[in-house]
């Protein structure tokens, strides 16, 4: 694949050739779908004068780009063959047929993974510029999306971090007046003066010449450390939405003919022959050269191989085996006693270690350290990589997606988890997915911890949430919930030294209690549980807070019945052997989580188990879930104590297990 650099001539003719080959690869697309042969087109049409954006890029800068960029993917190096395989969501695809057509990515020429969610690769942009920018690169990154995604919150976000650190990006709104069937004019931010005319450009972007100019600049200064542009480019829309829409219902005719009378292809044609530098027979015969073309390769895309439905789990996670270096020395033979020590040992360690290594947060910074003190002293002696964020989830998780697709280790701390809901979006919809649609193209091996759970009085509904099922439903992510220091040190380590994203949930109430640690500390692996008791009558499965409430219950049942318990600590992946291994030994299995019931991680264990044809067999009695009512925890610690797991509801789950 051949990706024009900037400073290449700028050849309009060549322009033209391209931009009608996008058009006519859209025209394609329609026929074959309505032939049955798809089964979603997403036009660019309208939008072809972009791809003079690809002349004002280096080859080392990346492109985040939209749908509608089908001209500026052809023009950055992607061919004509490969949006066919695409379209077709052949094996040999970009997304090997998982995503969608007109979602682009090529890993080689730095184009990120499209994702659906409009302007959701906004943040992650910050990322990559950040990190460009931490490491004195000179790179560039542009960032396209509609003008109705600019009203997302996360692209103000975005813009605003790009601002506060004066990154090399630059953001094209390309304005095409429309989201869906809904006309943006009284919506446009840009309209409607949300954002400062110092920063935003204003361009007609119907002509590659005015596209070129514009943006031409806007990267010039990102390049030299002159910070981040907007540039608000108006386009026409020339067809539906997509192949599930008809602008006909509700675009009048007027407006649909006098934006076909503004065709950037048909405009830019014209002055082409009119200046006398294309005859009309050239521009025929291009036409012609073409549509054989288009018929040709789109034909030999049909024929390619459909995806193997047993590579479905292919690049859900990392398919070799996480190589994990042992801790350092300073951390193994260690003695930490209490998991706020493992937790300052650990990332001081990983920050020697790695100058990859960068740590973002909400008051992380001296001297503050946290609202916990995790990170205490951290940015005294390590002030080029360890920063405060902004009040904004959002852009940890989106700043920390991109950082870690350049090849950084970013290591970023939401306050509290309970906090967690802004950055759903990047944890959903980019984090967790980011391999699997990409086919493996793209990594995101970003940590993310946060202090979590309640049996803090005060904490009321936002300050006490254990809600790991929520990310153990999200394939892709790594989850884990240590109770000890030792656990906390070597759990951290794996999750700064993976191949895939990981949440690490720390435990508030535990945080400060001592738990003299052994020597030498070890790695843990995830997905490996740990028998911290070992009994024959009861498998008690606790994880977090509960461990400490499992083995007092465990205690207290010393000499009735002998209680075998196990911290799970590893969420997703879990340790399906150990736990089978322990109820084939004792026939009786009682779960004890923080959070709530329903759709639980307490649940899964015991669907688990009781769904096996062979461990079925193995339960003496009914499996049990103590966990927290369906409720918020309330401000009053009667509420919150009420709500939540405690020694005698456990005893009593064991009991009935037993005796049932």
């Amino acid at each position: 694949m051949a990706m024009p650099a900037a400073g290449n001539s700028y050849d309009r003719i060549k322009l033209l050739r391209l931009m009608f080959l996008s058009r006519e690869g859209d025209r394609r697309e329609g026929l074959l779908l309505r032939q049955g042969k798809g089964w979603f087109h997403v036009s660019g049409a309208g939008h072809e004068a972009m791809a003079a954006i690809a002349h004002c890029l280096e080859p080392t800068d990346y492109l985040f780009p939209y749908y509608r960029d089908r001209a500026l993917m052809l023009a950055r190096g992607l061919t004509n063959a490969q949006l066919a395989s695409a379209f077709y969501a052949k094996r040999g695809s970009s997304s090997t047929g998982r995503q969608m057509p007109a979602h682009y990515s090529d890993r080689d020429l730095n184009i990120w993974s499209v994702p659906t969610p409009t302007g959701s690769q906004c943040l992650p942009a910050c990322g990559v510029g950040w990190a460009m920018q931490l490491q004195a690169h000179p790179g560039v990154v542009l960032t396209t999306l509609g003008d109705a995604a600019a009203r997302q919150g996360e692209f103000a976000e975005a813009v605003a971090f790009a601002l506060e650190r004066q990154l090399p990006v630059v953001f094209v709104v390309e304005d095409n007046h429309y989201g869906i069937s809904t006309n943006t004019q009284r919506q446009n931010p840009f309209r409607l003066g949300l954002f400062g005319q110092q920063f935003v450009e204003h361009v007609d972007a119907r002509h590659p010449d005015r596209v070129l100019a514009t943006v031409a600049g806007a990267v010039q200064q990102a390049r030299r450390g002159g910070g981040p542009s907007v540039i608000w480019a108006e386009v026409d829309r020339l067809s539906p939405h997509t192949s599930s829409d008809d602008h006909r219902i509700y675009r009048t005719p007027e407006d649909i003919q006098a934006m076909n009378s503004r065709d950037p292809i048909e405009r830019l044609a014209d002055e082409l022959i009119l200046a006398g530098q294309l005859t009309v027979t050239q521009w025929k015969s291009m036409q012609n050269e073409i549509c054989q073309q288009v018929d040709r390769e789109y034909a030999e895309a049909e024929a390619e191989p459909d995806p193997d439905p047993r590579e479905l789990l292919h690049e859900l996670v990392a398919s070799a085996p996480n190589f994990t270096p042992p801790l350092p020395q300073a951390i193994e033979d260690s003695e930490p006693q209490r998991i706020v020590d493992a937790l300052q040992q650990t990332f001081r360690a990983a920050l020697q270690a790695d100058r990859r290594v960068v740590m973002f947060g909400e008051d992380i910074q001296a001297p503050k350290g946290g609202v916990f003190g995790m990170t205490a002293g951290l940015s005294d002696d390590f002030p080029d990589r360890v920063f405060n964020s902004p009040l904004a989830e959002a852009t940890i998780a989106g700043v920390a997606v991109g950082m870690a697709c350049y090849g950084m280790k970013p290591v970023f701390e939401f306050q509290f988890i309970d906090f967690v809901g802004p950055a759903l979006n990047q944890i959903c919809n980019n984090l967790a997915t980011l391999r699997w649609r990409s086919g493996g193209q793209w990594t995101c091996p970003a940590v993310l911890y946060a202090p979590y759970g309640a049996y803090l009085p005060g904490g009321s509904l936002w300050h006490s949430q254990a809600n790991e099922s929520l990310f153990a439903h999200l394939p892709g992510i790594r989850i884990a919930v240590p109770s000890t220091p030792e656990d906390t040190a070597g759990l951290l380590w794996s999750a700064i030294n993976s191949h895939d994203p990981t949440l690490l949930l720390i435990p508030k109430h535990l945080l400060r209690h001592v738990q003299p640690a052994p020597n030498p500390l070890s790695v843990v692996e995830f997905g490996r549980a740990r028998v911290r008791r070992a009994g024959q009558d009861v498998t008690l499965i606790a994880w977090g807070n509960c461990m400490e409430l499992a083995e007092a219950a465990a205690q207290l049942l010393d000499g009735q019945i002998d209680v075998e318990v196990i911290d799970l600590r590893s969420i997703q992946p879990w340790d399906q052997a150990t736990i089978a291994a322990s109820v084939a030994k004792t026939g009786h299995l009682v779960v004890v989580q923080e959070d709530g019931q329903s759709c639980s991680v307490g649940q899964m264990i015991i669907s688990h188990i009781a769904s096996d044809p062979t461990s079925f067999y193995w339960l003496l009695g009914p499996p049990q879930l103590v966990s927290k009512i369906d409720v918020p925890i309330g401000y009053n610690p009667v509420y919150e104590f009420s709500a939540l797991p405690d020694v005698s509801r456990i005893v009593a789950a064991i009991r009935l297990t037993r005796e049932a």
